[in-house]
């Protein structure tokens, strides 16, 4: 198979270094541009990027020199860890140029024509493409976007149930790893023997909208909302990786316990039918323990990409709670984007790229 070029936007921070990990070595795309802000620009990846997580930084990149952010680079395909700010001001310009953007930011994720696309959910958002083309005179590229790391493991365990018995409200609490702020992130004397009851102003605004654009009801012309009634509760916690979220749900259809055991085994979505390379099999890992998950013990299911869950009992004020859990930088951020690009390629929707 011939390899769509690809290039890394945002690639000496921390969810850069995570696409490049992924993509390193990946059967579809191959690294041809690294590019970051003008203060990286010129020096090599080794020297620009202070590289931060457990495995090696890749042979193939070090001596790469990293670009300045520009629509001139020599790829077919972006993956975006811009941040917000600067992901509104690029994002929509490379897709203007012809660029086929992967997006982990947030500037464009409630856009009415932006696909917000976790492949095992909604993989038929991808329908939203054409209009987008048509609605911006954009010729051959587009955005398609990841939800928040927060957003998505929840969706990830509601998805399969809101399908058989229809969620109709949420309660959720996150405790969310420091990893999430970036980095340096957090101040130690913040986040040691403490936890911080404010993420930021958009993080609970995201948990309660980002779910319901993802599992509603996709045509042509836009996203009807799901409808779901949620109320997000979020938390900083001193965990170095993986989001962990208490869930309490309200059903239409009053399933028992084993029906929504059942559900979730059962469950076996578009990306895992086509054993996509970044696909976890299975999608969503339930745990029996009353202990599990747990971020240490649990976010690399799947090589991180799977949805961890467990603690499924009764709750005494809606239906049923239970717990659970996703690699925040790995599915939460990098590998989200980077599964939505394996499932346009498993289609042949990135054909004019190669």
């Amino acid at each position: 198979m011939d390899k769509i070029k690809a290039g890394v936007l945002g690639a000496t921070g921390a969810v850069g270094q995570r696409f490049v990990q992924l993509l390193a070595d990946h059967p579809y795309f191959e690294i041809t541009v690294l590019a970051a802000s003008d203060r990286s620009a010129g020096k090599t990846y080794r020297e620009a990027a202070n590289w931060i997580l457990p495995q090696p930084m890749p042979a193939q990149v070090m001596e790469m020199e990293v670009q300045p952010i520009s629509t001139h680079l020599d790829c077919a395909v972006v993956f975006s860890a811009l941040p917000t700010a600067q992901a509104r001001e690029w994002e929509a310009q490379f897709a203007a140029a012809g660029y086929a953007v992967f997006s982990n930011a947030g500037a464009h994720r409630m856009d009415e024509d932006v696909p917000l696309l976790i492949p095992e959910v909604n993989p038929d958002h991808l329908n939203l493409l054409p209009t987008q083309q048509a609605n911006r005179g954009w010729d051959k590229g587009f955005i398609v976007t990841n939800p928040n790391c927060t957003s998505m493991p929840m969706t990830m365990a509601l998805a399969p149930l809101h399908a058989r018995f229809g969620v109709e409200a949420v309660i959720a609490t996150s405790m969310q790893a420091l990893s999430g702020a970036g980095y340096p992130g957090v101040p130690s004397l913040d986040a040691i023997d403490n936890i911080l009851p404010f993420v930021a102003e958009s993080e609970e605004v995201k948990m309660n909208i980002e779910p319901n654009k993802m599992l509603g009801t996709s045509t042509a012309a836009g996203v009807t909302p799901a409808g779901i009634r949620i109320s997000a509760h979020c938390n900083r916690v001193p965990v170095s990786d993986g989001h962990l979220v208490t869930v309490s749900v309200k059903f239409r259809q009053k399933p028992s316990l084993e029906d929504i055991l059942a559900a979730w085994r059962e469950w076996h979505p578009l990306p895992q039918q086509l054993n996509l390379p970044t696909a976890p099999q299975p999608a969503l890992v339930v745990r029996e323990e009353q202990n599990r998950p747990q971020p240490r013990l649990d976010r690399d299911a799947g090589g991180g990409m799977a949805t961890s869950i467990g603690r499924l009992r009764p709750c005494e004020v809606l239906d049923v709670r239970f717990v659970c859990l996703a690699h925040n930088t790995i599915r939460g951020a990098a590998g989200g984007s980077v599964l939505n690009a394996e499932l346009m390629m498993a289609q042949g929707m990135l054909e004019q790229f190669k």
